[in-house]
C-alpha cells in the first residue's frame, strides 16, 4: 500500500495496481497542469495540479462507496462485485482528466477538441492498458464512465461524470477553495457523504441524499456559486484568458497539428510558457511578466442586468469599436448548480413525505436553481483609451437604463389604476 500525503485527505492510499497506473507518462503529465489554469495571476497560491484533483477525486469516489455499502448493501450482489465496482470506480476517478491539454478550456478552445474526446485514445497506449488489466479492470467500462455512456452502473456514472453529485466536483470544491484562500467555497463534506443514499425513482437506482444531508447539500451547492462567483470567472483571471487564448493562436497556427496523439501529449503548461518566451506580441508579453492587456470596465451578474449589458456595450463599441471585448459566462453554467429547467437532472432528497426534487426540499436551492449570469465589459488598453472615461460611460448607461426601468414599471402601474 502506497501513502501519498495531501492537504485535503490527509493520507491517500493506493493499492500497487493504482501506483503503476499514476507512473504512466500520461497520468504523470496531470502533474504539470494546473487545476485552475491562470488563476494563480489573481490567487497566488493556487498553484495546485490535475494530478493531486484526481487522486481527491478518486478519495471521495471511494468514501460515497464505501457509505452506500453500509446503508445500501443491497445495491451489490456480493463482497466481489462490491470490490470490482470499486476498482473500476477508483480507476476511472483516476483517469477522467487524463485527455486535459494545456490550461484547459482555453487549449480547446484553440484546437477544437473536446478533453473527452482524447480520452479513448489514451485508454489504449499500451502503458495504461496494461496498469488496467493489471488492475483487472475493463477500459471499455473506464471510458464509458467517464463520457457518460456507461449504463450498466448508473450510480458510478453519477460518482465520475454526474451533472450533480459527482466526486469531480466535491474534490475540486474543498481543493480549489483551500489553494485560493476563498473560504465561500468550502462545504460539509462528511455531512454529505454521510447521508448519500440509493434510491428507487421510477424503477431506476439514482444516488440521492437523506433528510439529514439538506443543509449539507445546501451548503455544497453555494460553494460551487460562490467558487464561480469569485474564482472561476474572477475578472483578472478572465482577462489573462483572452490574452492566453491570443497566444495560443499564435503558438499552434495550425491546431492540426497537435491532432496526433503523442504530439498532443507533449503539451504541457510548462511547456507552453517556455515557448512564449520565443514569441513576440503583447500577448506573450503579457504572460510572461503579468501584464495586463485588458482593463475590466463594468460588471453584470443578474438576470435583470440584460437591458443595461446590452446598452453599455452598445454605447462602448460605438466609442471603442473592436477594443471593446464582451465577455458572457452564462452559456457555461447549463451545470450550475442543478439544471435551467424543471426538466433538467437534479438531486433527489428524502423527506418525511417522500423522496423529492431537491428545489423541493430546499428553498435555498430553489432560489439558487437554473442559470446564473456572469458577464463583463473590458477595454483592450493602448495609449488612445482613457479607462476612466470609459468607466464612467458605463455607469452613465447604468443610470440611463435605471431610470428607463423605473419608468416603464411606473407607466404599468399607472395603467393598471
Amino acid at each position: 500500500m502506497k501513502r501519498i500525503f495531501d492537504p485535503i485527505h490527509h493520507v491517500i492510499e493506493l493499492e500497487p495496481g493504482e501506483t503503476a497506473l499514476l507512473d504512466t507518462a500520461p497520468m504523470q503529465r496531470l502533474r504539470r497542469l494546473r487545476q485552475l489554469g491562470l488563476a494563480h495571476l489573481a490567487f497566488p497560491a493556487a498553484e495546485h495540479s490535475r494530478f493531486g484533483h484526481v487522486l481527491g477525486a478518486m478519495v471521495f469516489g471511494d468514501r460515497v462507496l464505501s457509505t452506500l455499502r453500509r446503508t445500501c448493501p443491497e445495491a451489490f450482489s456480493d463482497e466481489a462485485e462490491y470490490h470490482r465496482q470499486r476498482r473500476l470506480l477508483r480507476a476511472s476517478l483516476l483517469l477522467h482528466d487524463v485527455g486535459h491539454g494545456p490550461f484547459s478550456h482555453s487549449c480547446e478552445a484553440v484546437l477544437g477538441v473536446h478533453h473527452e474526446a482524447r480520452t479513448a485514445a489514451i485508454l489504449a497506449e499500451p502503458d495504461i492498458a496494461t496498469a488496467l488489466e493489471r488492475l483487472e479492470v475493463d477500459a471499455r467500462e473506464v471510458l464509458a464512465l467517464i463520457t457518460g455512456a456507461q449504463e450498466a452502473h448508473p450510480i458510478l456514472r453519477e460518482l465520475v461524470s454526474g451533472p450533480n453529485l459527482d466526486a469531480d466536483r466535491m474534490d475540486y470544491l474543498q481543493r480549489d477553495a483551500y489553494f485560493t484562500g476563498v473560504n465561500a467555497g468550502r462545504y460539509d463534506a462528511d455531512q454529505l457523504v454521510a447521508s448519500l443514499r440509493i434510491y428507487n425513482h421510477h424503477g431506476r437506482p439514482i444516488l440521492g441524499v437523506d433528510g439529514r444531508g439538506r443543509i449539507a447539500l445546501e451548503s455544497f451547492v453555494m460553494a460551487r456559486y460562490f467558487l464561480f462567483a469569485s474564482v472561476y470567472f474572477h475578472h483578472t483571471t478572465r482577462a489573462f484568458e483572452r490574452s492566453l487564448h491570443e497566444a495560443l493562436h499564435l503558438l499552434w497556427p495550425d491546431p492540426r497539428r497537435l491532432d496526433t496523439l503523442s504530439e498532443f501529449l507533449a503539451w504541457d503548461d510548462m511547456r507552453v510558457i517556455d515557448a512564449l518566451r520565443t514569441l513576440s506580441g503583447e500577448a506573450a508579453l503579457a504572460l510572461r511578466n503579468r501584464r495586463r492587456l485588458y482593463s475590466l470596465i463594468a460588471e453584470y451578474d443578474t438576470a435583470h442586468d440584460d437591458a443595461t449589458f446590452a446598452h453599455t456595450a452598445r454605447r462602448l463599441r460605438e466609442r471603442y469599436g473592436d477594443a471593446l471585448w464582451e465577455d458572457t459566462q452564462a452559456q457555461l453554467l447549463h451545470r450550475l448548480p442543478l439544471g435551467t429547467s424543471s426538466n433538467a437532472p437534479t438531486i433527489f432528497v428524502q423527506t418525511a413525505s417522500g423522496l423529492v426534487d431537491a428545489r423541493e426540499a430546499s428553498d435555498l436551492i430553489a432560489k439558487l436553481s437554473g442559470r446564473a449570469f456572469w458577464r463583463k465589459l473590458y477595454l483592450r488598453r493602448s495609449a488612445g483609451i482613457d479607462i476612466e472615461e470609459a468607466r464612467r460611460l458605463a455607469r452613465e448607461s447604468r443610470a440611463i437604463e435605471t431610470e428607463r426601468s423605473e419608468n416603464a414599471c411606473n407607466n404599468r402601474h399607472d395603467a393598471t389604476e
